[in-house]
C-alpha cells in the first residue's frame, strides 16, 4: 500500500478564550462547556478517551462515558476486572478528553483515580436499563472469548437468573472510578492555529493556578 498523507484543514473561527473571562474554578468552567455542547446538540457530549498506563509505561485508550462530575471529580464506571479496570488498579495516573468539534474545543483533565464508594456504584447501576444490568453480569469484558453465540448464551444464562428487572444486583467486580484533578487544560480552536489554551494547575494548598500554554 502506497504511503498516504492527508491535507485536510480547517479554520477555527467560533470562539475565543481568555483569563478575563473564564471560570477562577475550573469545574465551573467545564460545566459550562459540557452544557454549552449538550444545548449545541453535540452527539454524546458526555463520551471521552480515557487514557491509562501500565506500571511499565505502556500506553492505552478508548471512549468511556462520563456519569457524573462534581468538586470531588469526574465518575465512569466499568468491570474492574477489564484491561482499563487492572492498569487503573496497578497504575491510578489517568487523564480524560473531551472533544466537542461541533464548537471547535477539547477538555484534558489529569489526575489520579480512586474508586467510588459501593453506595455510589449501587445508585448508578440502578439507574441502568436492565438489558445494561444483565450485559454487566454477562461480559468477561476484555478476556477472549470463542464467538459471539458464547456471549449470547451467557447473556441468556443471567436474564434466566435475573427474571425480575427490579431486582437485579450489581456485581461485584463492577462498579465506579472517580478521577481526581491535578490539571485541566481547555482548548479553544483559533484561526492561524493560534489556537488558546488555558490550564488550571491544583497546587500544593489546594487552590488552582491559572495558566495560558503556547498553542
Amino acid at each position: 500500500m502506497e504511503p498516504r498523507i492527508t491535507h485536510a484543514r480547517k479554520e477555527y473561527e467560533q470562539a475565543a478564550l481568555d483569563e478575563a473571562t473564564v471560570a477562577r474554578d475550573p469545574i465551573a468552567q467545564f460545566a459550562a462547556w459540557y452544557d454549552a455542547a449538550v444545548a449545541a446538540g453535540v452527539p454524546e457530549p458526555e463520551a471521552m478517551t480515557l487514557s491509562t498506563a501500565t506500571p511499565d509505561g505502556r500506553p492505552s485508550a478508548r471512549i468511556v462515558l462520563l456519569r457524573g462530575f462534581d468538586a470531588r471529580g469526574f465518575c465512569f464506571f466499568t468491570n474492574y476486572d477489564s484491561r482499563k479496570g487492572r492498569e487503573l488498579m496497578a497504575n491510578p495516573h489517568a487523564s480524560l478528553t473531551f472533544h466537542w468539534a461541533d464548537l471547535e474545543r477539547q477538555v484534558r483533565i489529569e489526575g489520579l483515580v480512586e474508586q467510588t464508594t459501593a453506595a455510589e456504584s449501587d445508585e448508578y447501576f440502578r439507574t441502568r436499563p436492565s438489558t445494561s444490568r444483565i450485559g454487566a453480569w454477562s461480559s468477561p469484558q476484555s478476556e477472549v472469548i470463542p464467538d459471539r453465540a458464547a456471549l449470547e448464551a451467557l447473556f441468556t444464562r443471567y436474564r434466566e437468573q435475573h427474571p425480575d428487572d427490579t431486582a437485579i444486583p450489581r456485581p461485584p467486580n463492577w462498579g465506579g472510578f472517580r478521577l481526581v484533578p491535578a490539571r485541566i487544560e481547555f482548548w479553544q480552536g483559533r484561526p492561524s492555529r493560534l489556537h488558546d489554551r488555558l490550564c488550571f494547575r491544583r497546587e500544593s494548598g489546594g487552590a488552582w493556578m491559572l495558566e495560558r500554554l503556547a498553542p
